[in-house]
């Protein structure tokens, strides 16, 4: 298993289909409270399971692990990545950084980070993604935390020109719930959250699930709880050798979606952008050059 770009979870996910009965029943066990569920005993993951230790050691080995210990050391590992603070994430790079340049290792690394999420990234599920986004019969609503707040800000800016009915949640927790009232079934909201996740945004998904609203995910390769009440989730990979995780390939994303829905909504989208235009000459927000 390479550790790198794979977690349990999409290696379970992998191997679903030729799992047997038993070890099927196991594998949603597992799933059910990922990755909490897997770091017990075998016993004691047996039994919650409803499956016999054999089975278990069986499962695991089908998967590619060594045996159970192997199995739960790569639970662990992901467990701790994801709670990694930036001055432990820095030690970790630092005391494995080559010797050179930071431009070229932060380079190399986000080549990498692309080309793994590229591999992983089902185009089926992009370009639903891009359609949902350019059905102006629906609402979008963006979030995002303290440092994807940002990412979030970005994209509702490029979609708030391309099309109507759309809107950016404050950073206060607490008004939330009025944005949610004003969902509508069908309205998108789209979710940023990454590792250290916010756990007021899976009460905001279950809040905006119960309104009827579609829910879309930007998380990294570990997957926000969020993830779970997705219709779409696009895990990127975010790792760089820095106390701060990268957030290029999640840009990519979404200016890749930005495009997709302003060239399949290019004619009213044109119109939109000559009015905006009008209104900056208007208002002389925006000096002319020359």
């Amino acid at each position: 298993m390479n550790a790198a770009s794979k977690t349990v979870s999409d290696v379970i996910h992998s191997h679903f289909e030729a799992l047997t009965r038993a070890e099927k029943q196991l594998a949603e066990s597992l799933l059910d409270n990922y990755p909490v569920s897997g770091l017990g005993s075998i016993t004691t993951i047996a039994e919650n399971a409803g499956v016999s230790t054999p089975t278990v050691v069986r499962m695991v080995q089908k998967l590619g692990f060594k045996g159970y210990p192997d199995f739960q050391a790569h639970l662990h590992q992901e467990v701790e990545a994801t709670i990694s603070n930036p001055i432990a994430k820095h030690d970790r790079w630092a005391s494995n950084a080559p010797g050179t340049h930071i431009l070229n290792r932060f380079a190399d690394a986000i080549i990498g980070n692309l080309r793994q999420t590229l591999s992983g990234l089902d185009t089926a599920t992009f370009n639903s993604a891009a359609a949902l986004l350019s059905d102006r019969k629906r609402g979008l609503y963006f979030v995002g935390g303290r440092i994807t707040g940002a990412l979030a800000e970005y994209f509702f800016t490029h979609m708030q020109v391309i099309r109507p009915n759309t809107a950016l949640l404050s950073s206060n927790s607490s008004s939330w719930p009025q944005y949610v009232l004003n969902m509508n079934a069908g309205d998108l909201l789209i979710i940023f959250d990454i590792r250290r996740y916010e756990q007021e945004m899976v009460s905001l998904a279950q809040a905006a699930r119960t309104r009827g609203a579609e829910i879309i995910v930007f998380t990294d390769q570990w997957g926000s709880p969020a993830a779970k009440l997705a219709r779409h989730a696009f895990r990127v990979q975010i790792e760089a050798p820095s106390a701060w995780d990268s957030s290029v390939v999640t840009l990519f994303i979404i200016e890749a979606l930005i495009e997709a829905v302003q060239n399949s909504t290019w004619d009213e989208t044109k119109e939109r952008m000559k009015t905006l235009e009008g209104l900056f000459e208007q208002t002389k927000l925006f000096r002319k050059p020359g």
